[in-house]
């Protein structure tokens, strides 16, 4: 029986009445504007709402809840609101699980029975009835508490785990005995951008910034250090292992290898390149030896039998090859490729030892299970055109489990089995979907300057090109991040009843290797923006929408993107939602970890002409007096990543600019940071908003 047969039947209606239509006729809140001025290389720059960056200030807190109740106001007044947030609670009510692990006698998952705000982690000894080890929903009363991280010992003994509060970057960390869960050391606090890597049962590595004197959610933190914690002892007695003042480097991580004969840190200055330090945990007193300085390129221990180590590497190959050196002389002369680049961008995974080579091929998934020579031995066969991740777990296990999604295909667990090469079905998701009532196809478009770029279009079998579908149009296009295939429940409620769903794979992302993220980088980061334009103009070109129904939606650097578009070209879309952008790129420097993106972006202070650059495109600074889409920007007042003042500042601006009566509002969570361990509920009540925003700005309904 078809899904759509059981469920209700919800429908979207065409153009509603000039009366019902979703014109903005409130006030927007008072806010001031400050003489402040900043002069960049001969160029003076009005910043009026610099007082916004002030997150500990009681006149920005007020501002925050000045705004909400605006943006509440006007959502509360749209009259399908409820039945879209019923709708997604619906769709979103049943068991997820997550692959299982092995850890110690035990296999480990996590699980969310369906509405859970936080997946609790089980564990089970053989066949046995699985029990919970660590419920995530109990760390705070609200859900807004989430595990992010945890590592056991390799005995499975004793565990590591990372608890983040309001989704903040940083964390608490809090050692267990598994075996009664008992607590056995002190937490340790102010722990940020690390991992817990232990060695033997002695202690572990970790990694954080000394603690703000000031805004811990917005001050600049520029020396990472890696620790050493010795188990029993106060975190004030950790030993610096790597940074500080002796080498200072804005991130840094290190990691001990499975057989604890190593341990391997990787350092770095921005988000791209890094050098990568060796010590042989063997031998007591060993120093630590460079493998690689300077960070032109990138490069990762990925495995290791003995002195024998594996580096994924992209010098001499910007899709990466695999190479082998020996850890008593580990300089570049030395490695031998054994598997050498290919046309597509690599990553390697392990297991039962053997190697998994993955590939991106425009956009989807590849994967092969390779020899410990680089010999192909297995291609693994996935269900279609989509995404697989996993392929990992311990030297001695003789199965690894993947996880396949596409867009049309919800996450399913498969049992791989190394030796015979065969997957089978572990865990169905039970999401009630029927994939044959959906189509979801790729198709390549031009770019200005004539470059392929692909796109993935997903939507309701049937669908007529007649230019009056609603699409969300979605990308990223930074970072080397590359969107391959996934579900969304969320995006179900959308395409269920005639939405389109595309994603654009732009330059500045990963999709094929480094030539295409350095194509979307400082003084071609237009590419990007040009790019997600040239989407939205070809979907209306082909019949798919047309203007008075196209939106586009992008988070972090992907709300940059939604902003620069926005601000050039706000005759093409009808409704716009950048959220946690990066939207003020004179100064997205100067707060938390953000110098560390300048090998993206540039910073104004690099030169006239790479300040030019960015002032041209930055979209605080490009917002003028003139009619622009429908807006909701969004962001979380615990957003440690890309601060809450980018938003705060970008919608300022906007509320100024407008000068038609398309709404333009701000959302902004509360106890919410950059998105990881938002609760379930925050997310749902979230999605409600934009599904409720986007198709009332379009003049059109939704009804159950």
């Amino acid at each position: 029986m078809k899904v759509a047969s059981i469920c209700t039947t919800l429908l979207l209606t065409g153009m509603i009445t000039q009366a019902q239509q979703s014109a903005f006729n409130g006030q927007y809140p008072s806010t001031k504007k400050v003489a402040h001025t900043d002069e960049y290389f001969g160029t003076k720059v009005q910043d009026p709402y610099r007082w916004l960056e002030d997150d500990m200030s009681e006149e920005t807190k007020q501002w925050v809840v000045s705004q909400n109740k605006v943006t509440n106001e006007y959502l509360s007044k749209i009259p399908f609101r409820d039945a879209i947030k019923k709708r997604l609670t619906q769709l979103w009510n049943y068991e997820k699980y997550s692959a299982p692990f092995k850890e110690g006698d035990y296999t480990y998952f996590y699980k969310n029975d369906g509405l859970q705000n936080q997946s609790i982690l089980y564990r089970q000894k053989g066949n046995g009835k699985p029990e919970v080890f660590l419920d995530p929903n109990k760390f705070s009363p609200d859900g807004t508490s989430s595990l992010q991280g945890i590592s056991f010992t390799k005995d499975g003994s004793l565990a590591a785990f990372q608890i983040s509060e309001g989704g903040s970057d940083w964390r608490k960390v809090v050692v267990i005995e598994t075996r009664t869960g008992k607590k056995v050391d002190d937490t340790l606090l102010d722990v940020k951008f690390s991992g817990t890597s232990w060695y033997k049962n002695e202690g572990f590595y970790y990694s954080s910034y000394d603690k703000p004197k000031g805004s811990q959610l917005s001050e600049k933190t520029q020396i990472h250090k890696l620790y050493y914690h010795k188990l029993g002892t106060p975190q004030s007695q950790d030993k610096l292992i790597f940074g500080g003042d002796t080498t200072p480097r804005r991130y840094i991580g290190g990691g001990v290898t499975e057989d604890e004969r190593f341990l391997v840190i990787s350092a770095a200055n921005a988000t791209y390149g890094n050098e990568l330090y060796l010590q042989d945990l063997s031998k007591p007193g060993s120093p630590i030896i460079p493998v690689v300085t300077g960070f032109e390129f990138e490069q990762d221990v990925v495995y290791n039998v003995g002195s024998k180590l594996y580096i994924l590497t992209n010098q001499g190959a910007p899709n990466k090859r695999l190479v082998t050196v020996d850890a008593s002389n580990p300089v570049k002369d030395n490695w031998k490729t054994i598997i050498a680049e290919g046309k597509f961008p690599l990553s390697i995974s392990s297991c039962g030892r053997k190697l998994f080579a993955s590939y991106i091929e425009d956009a989807v998934s590849k994967v092969y299970q390779v020899d410990l020579n680089g010999k192909r031995e297995k291609e693994i066969i996935l269900p279609g055109l989509g995404t697989a991740g996993g392929f990992g777990g311990k030297m001695d296990e003789t199965e690894t489990y993947y996880t396949y999604t596409s867009y049309v295909y919800p996450p399913t667990i498969f049992k791989y089995n190394i030796k015979t090469g065969k997957s089978e079905v572990y865990k169905v998701s039970g999401v009630k979907f029927d994939p044959s009532l959906y189509e979801s196809k790729q198709v390549f478009y031009d770019a200005e300057d004539g470059e392929r770029i692909p796109m993935i279009i997903t939507y309701k079998k049937g669908m007529q090109l007649n230019g009056k579908n609603p699409v969300l149009l979605y990308g990223y296009g930074g970072f080397s991040v590359s969107l391959t295939p996934s579900f969304s429940v969320s995006n179900l409620v959308f395409m269920e009843n005639g939405g389109v769903y595309a994603v654009a794979n732009l330059r500045g992302g990963g999709e094929y290797g480094d030539k295409w993220h350095d194509a979307g980088t400082k003084m071609n980061k237009q590419n990007v923006f040009s790019d997600f334009v040239r989407a939205g103009e070809f979907l209306i070109s082909e019949k798919y929408t047309s203007k008075d129904y196209l939106a586009i939606a992008g988070g972090s650097n992907g709300g940059l993107l939604v902003g620069a578009c926005l601000t050039q070209r706000p005759d093409l879309f009808k409704v716009c939602f950048p959220a946690v952008g990066v939207l003020d790129m004179l100064r997205y420097n100067k707060f938390t970890a953000g110098a560390g993106w300048s090998y993206d972006y540039g910073t104004a202070e690099d030169s006239k002409e790479m300040f030019e650059y960015l002032y041209k495109y930055s979209p605080v600074h490009n917002v003028r007096k003139q009619a622009y889409p429908a807006t909701m920007v969004t962001t979380g007042d615990h957003d440690d990543r890309v601060v809450p003042a980018h938003s705060f500042k970008f919608a300022a601006a906007l509320q100024e600019g407008q000068t038609a009566n398309n709404p333009t509002l701000i959302r902004i969570e509360t106890k919410a940071g950059h998105g990881a361990g938002k609760p379930t509920d925050m997310i749902i009540a979230e999605q409600a908003d934009k599904w409720s925003f986007l198709l009332w700005n379009m003049g059109l309904t939704y009804k159950g």
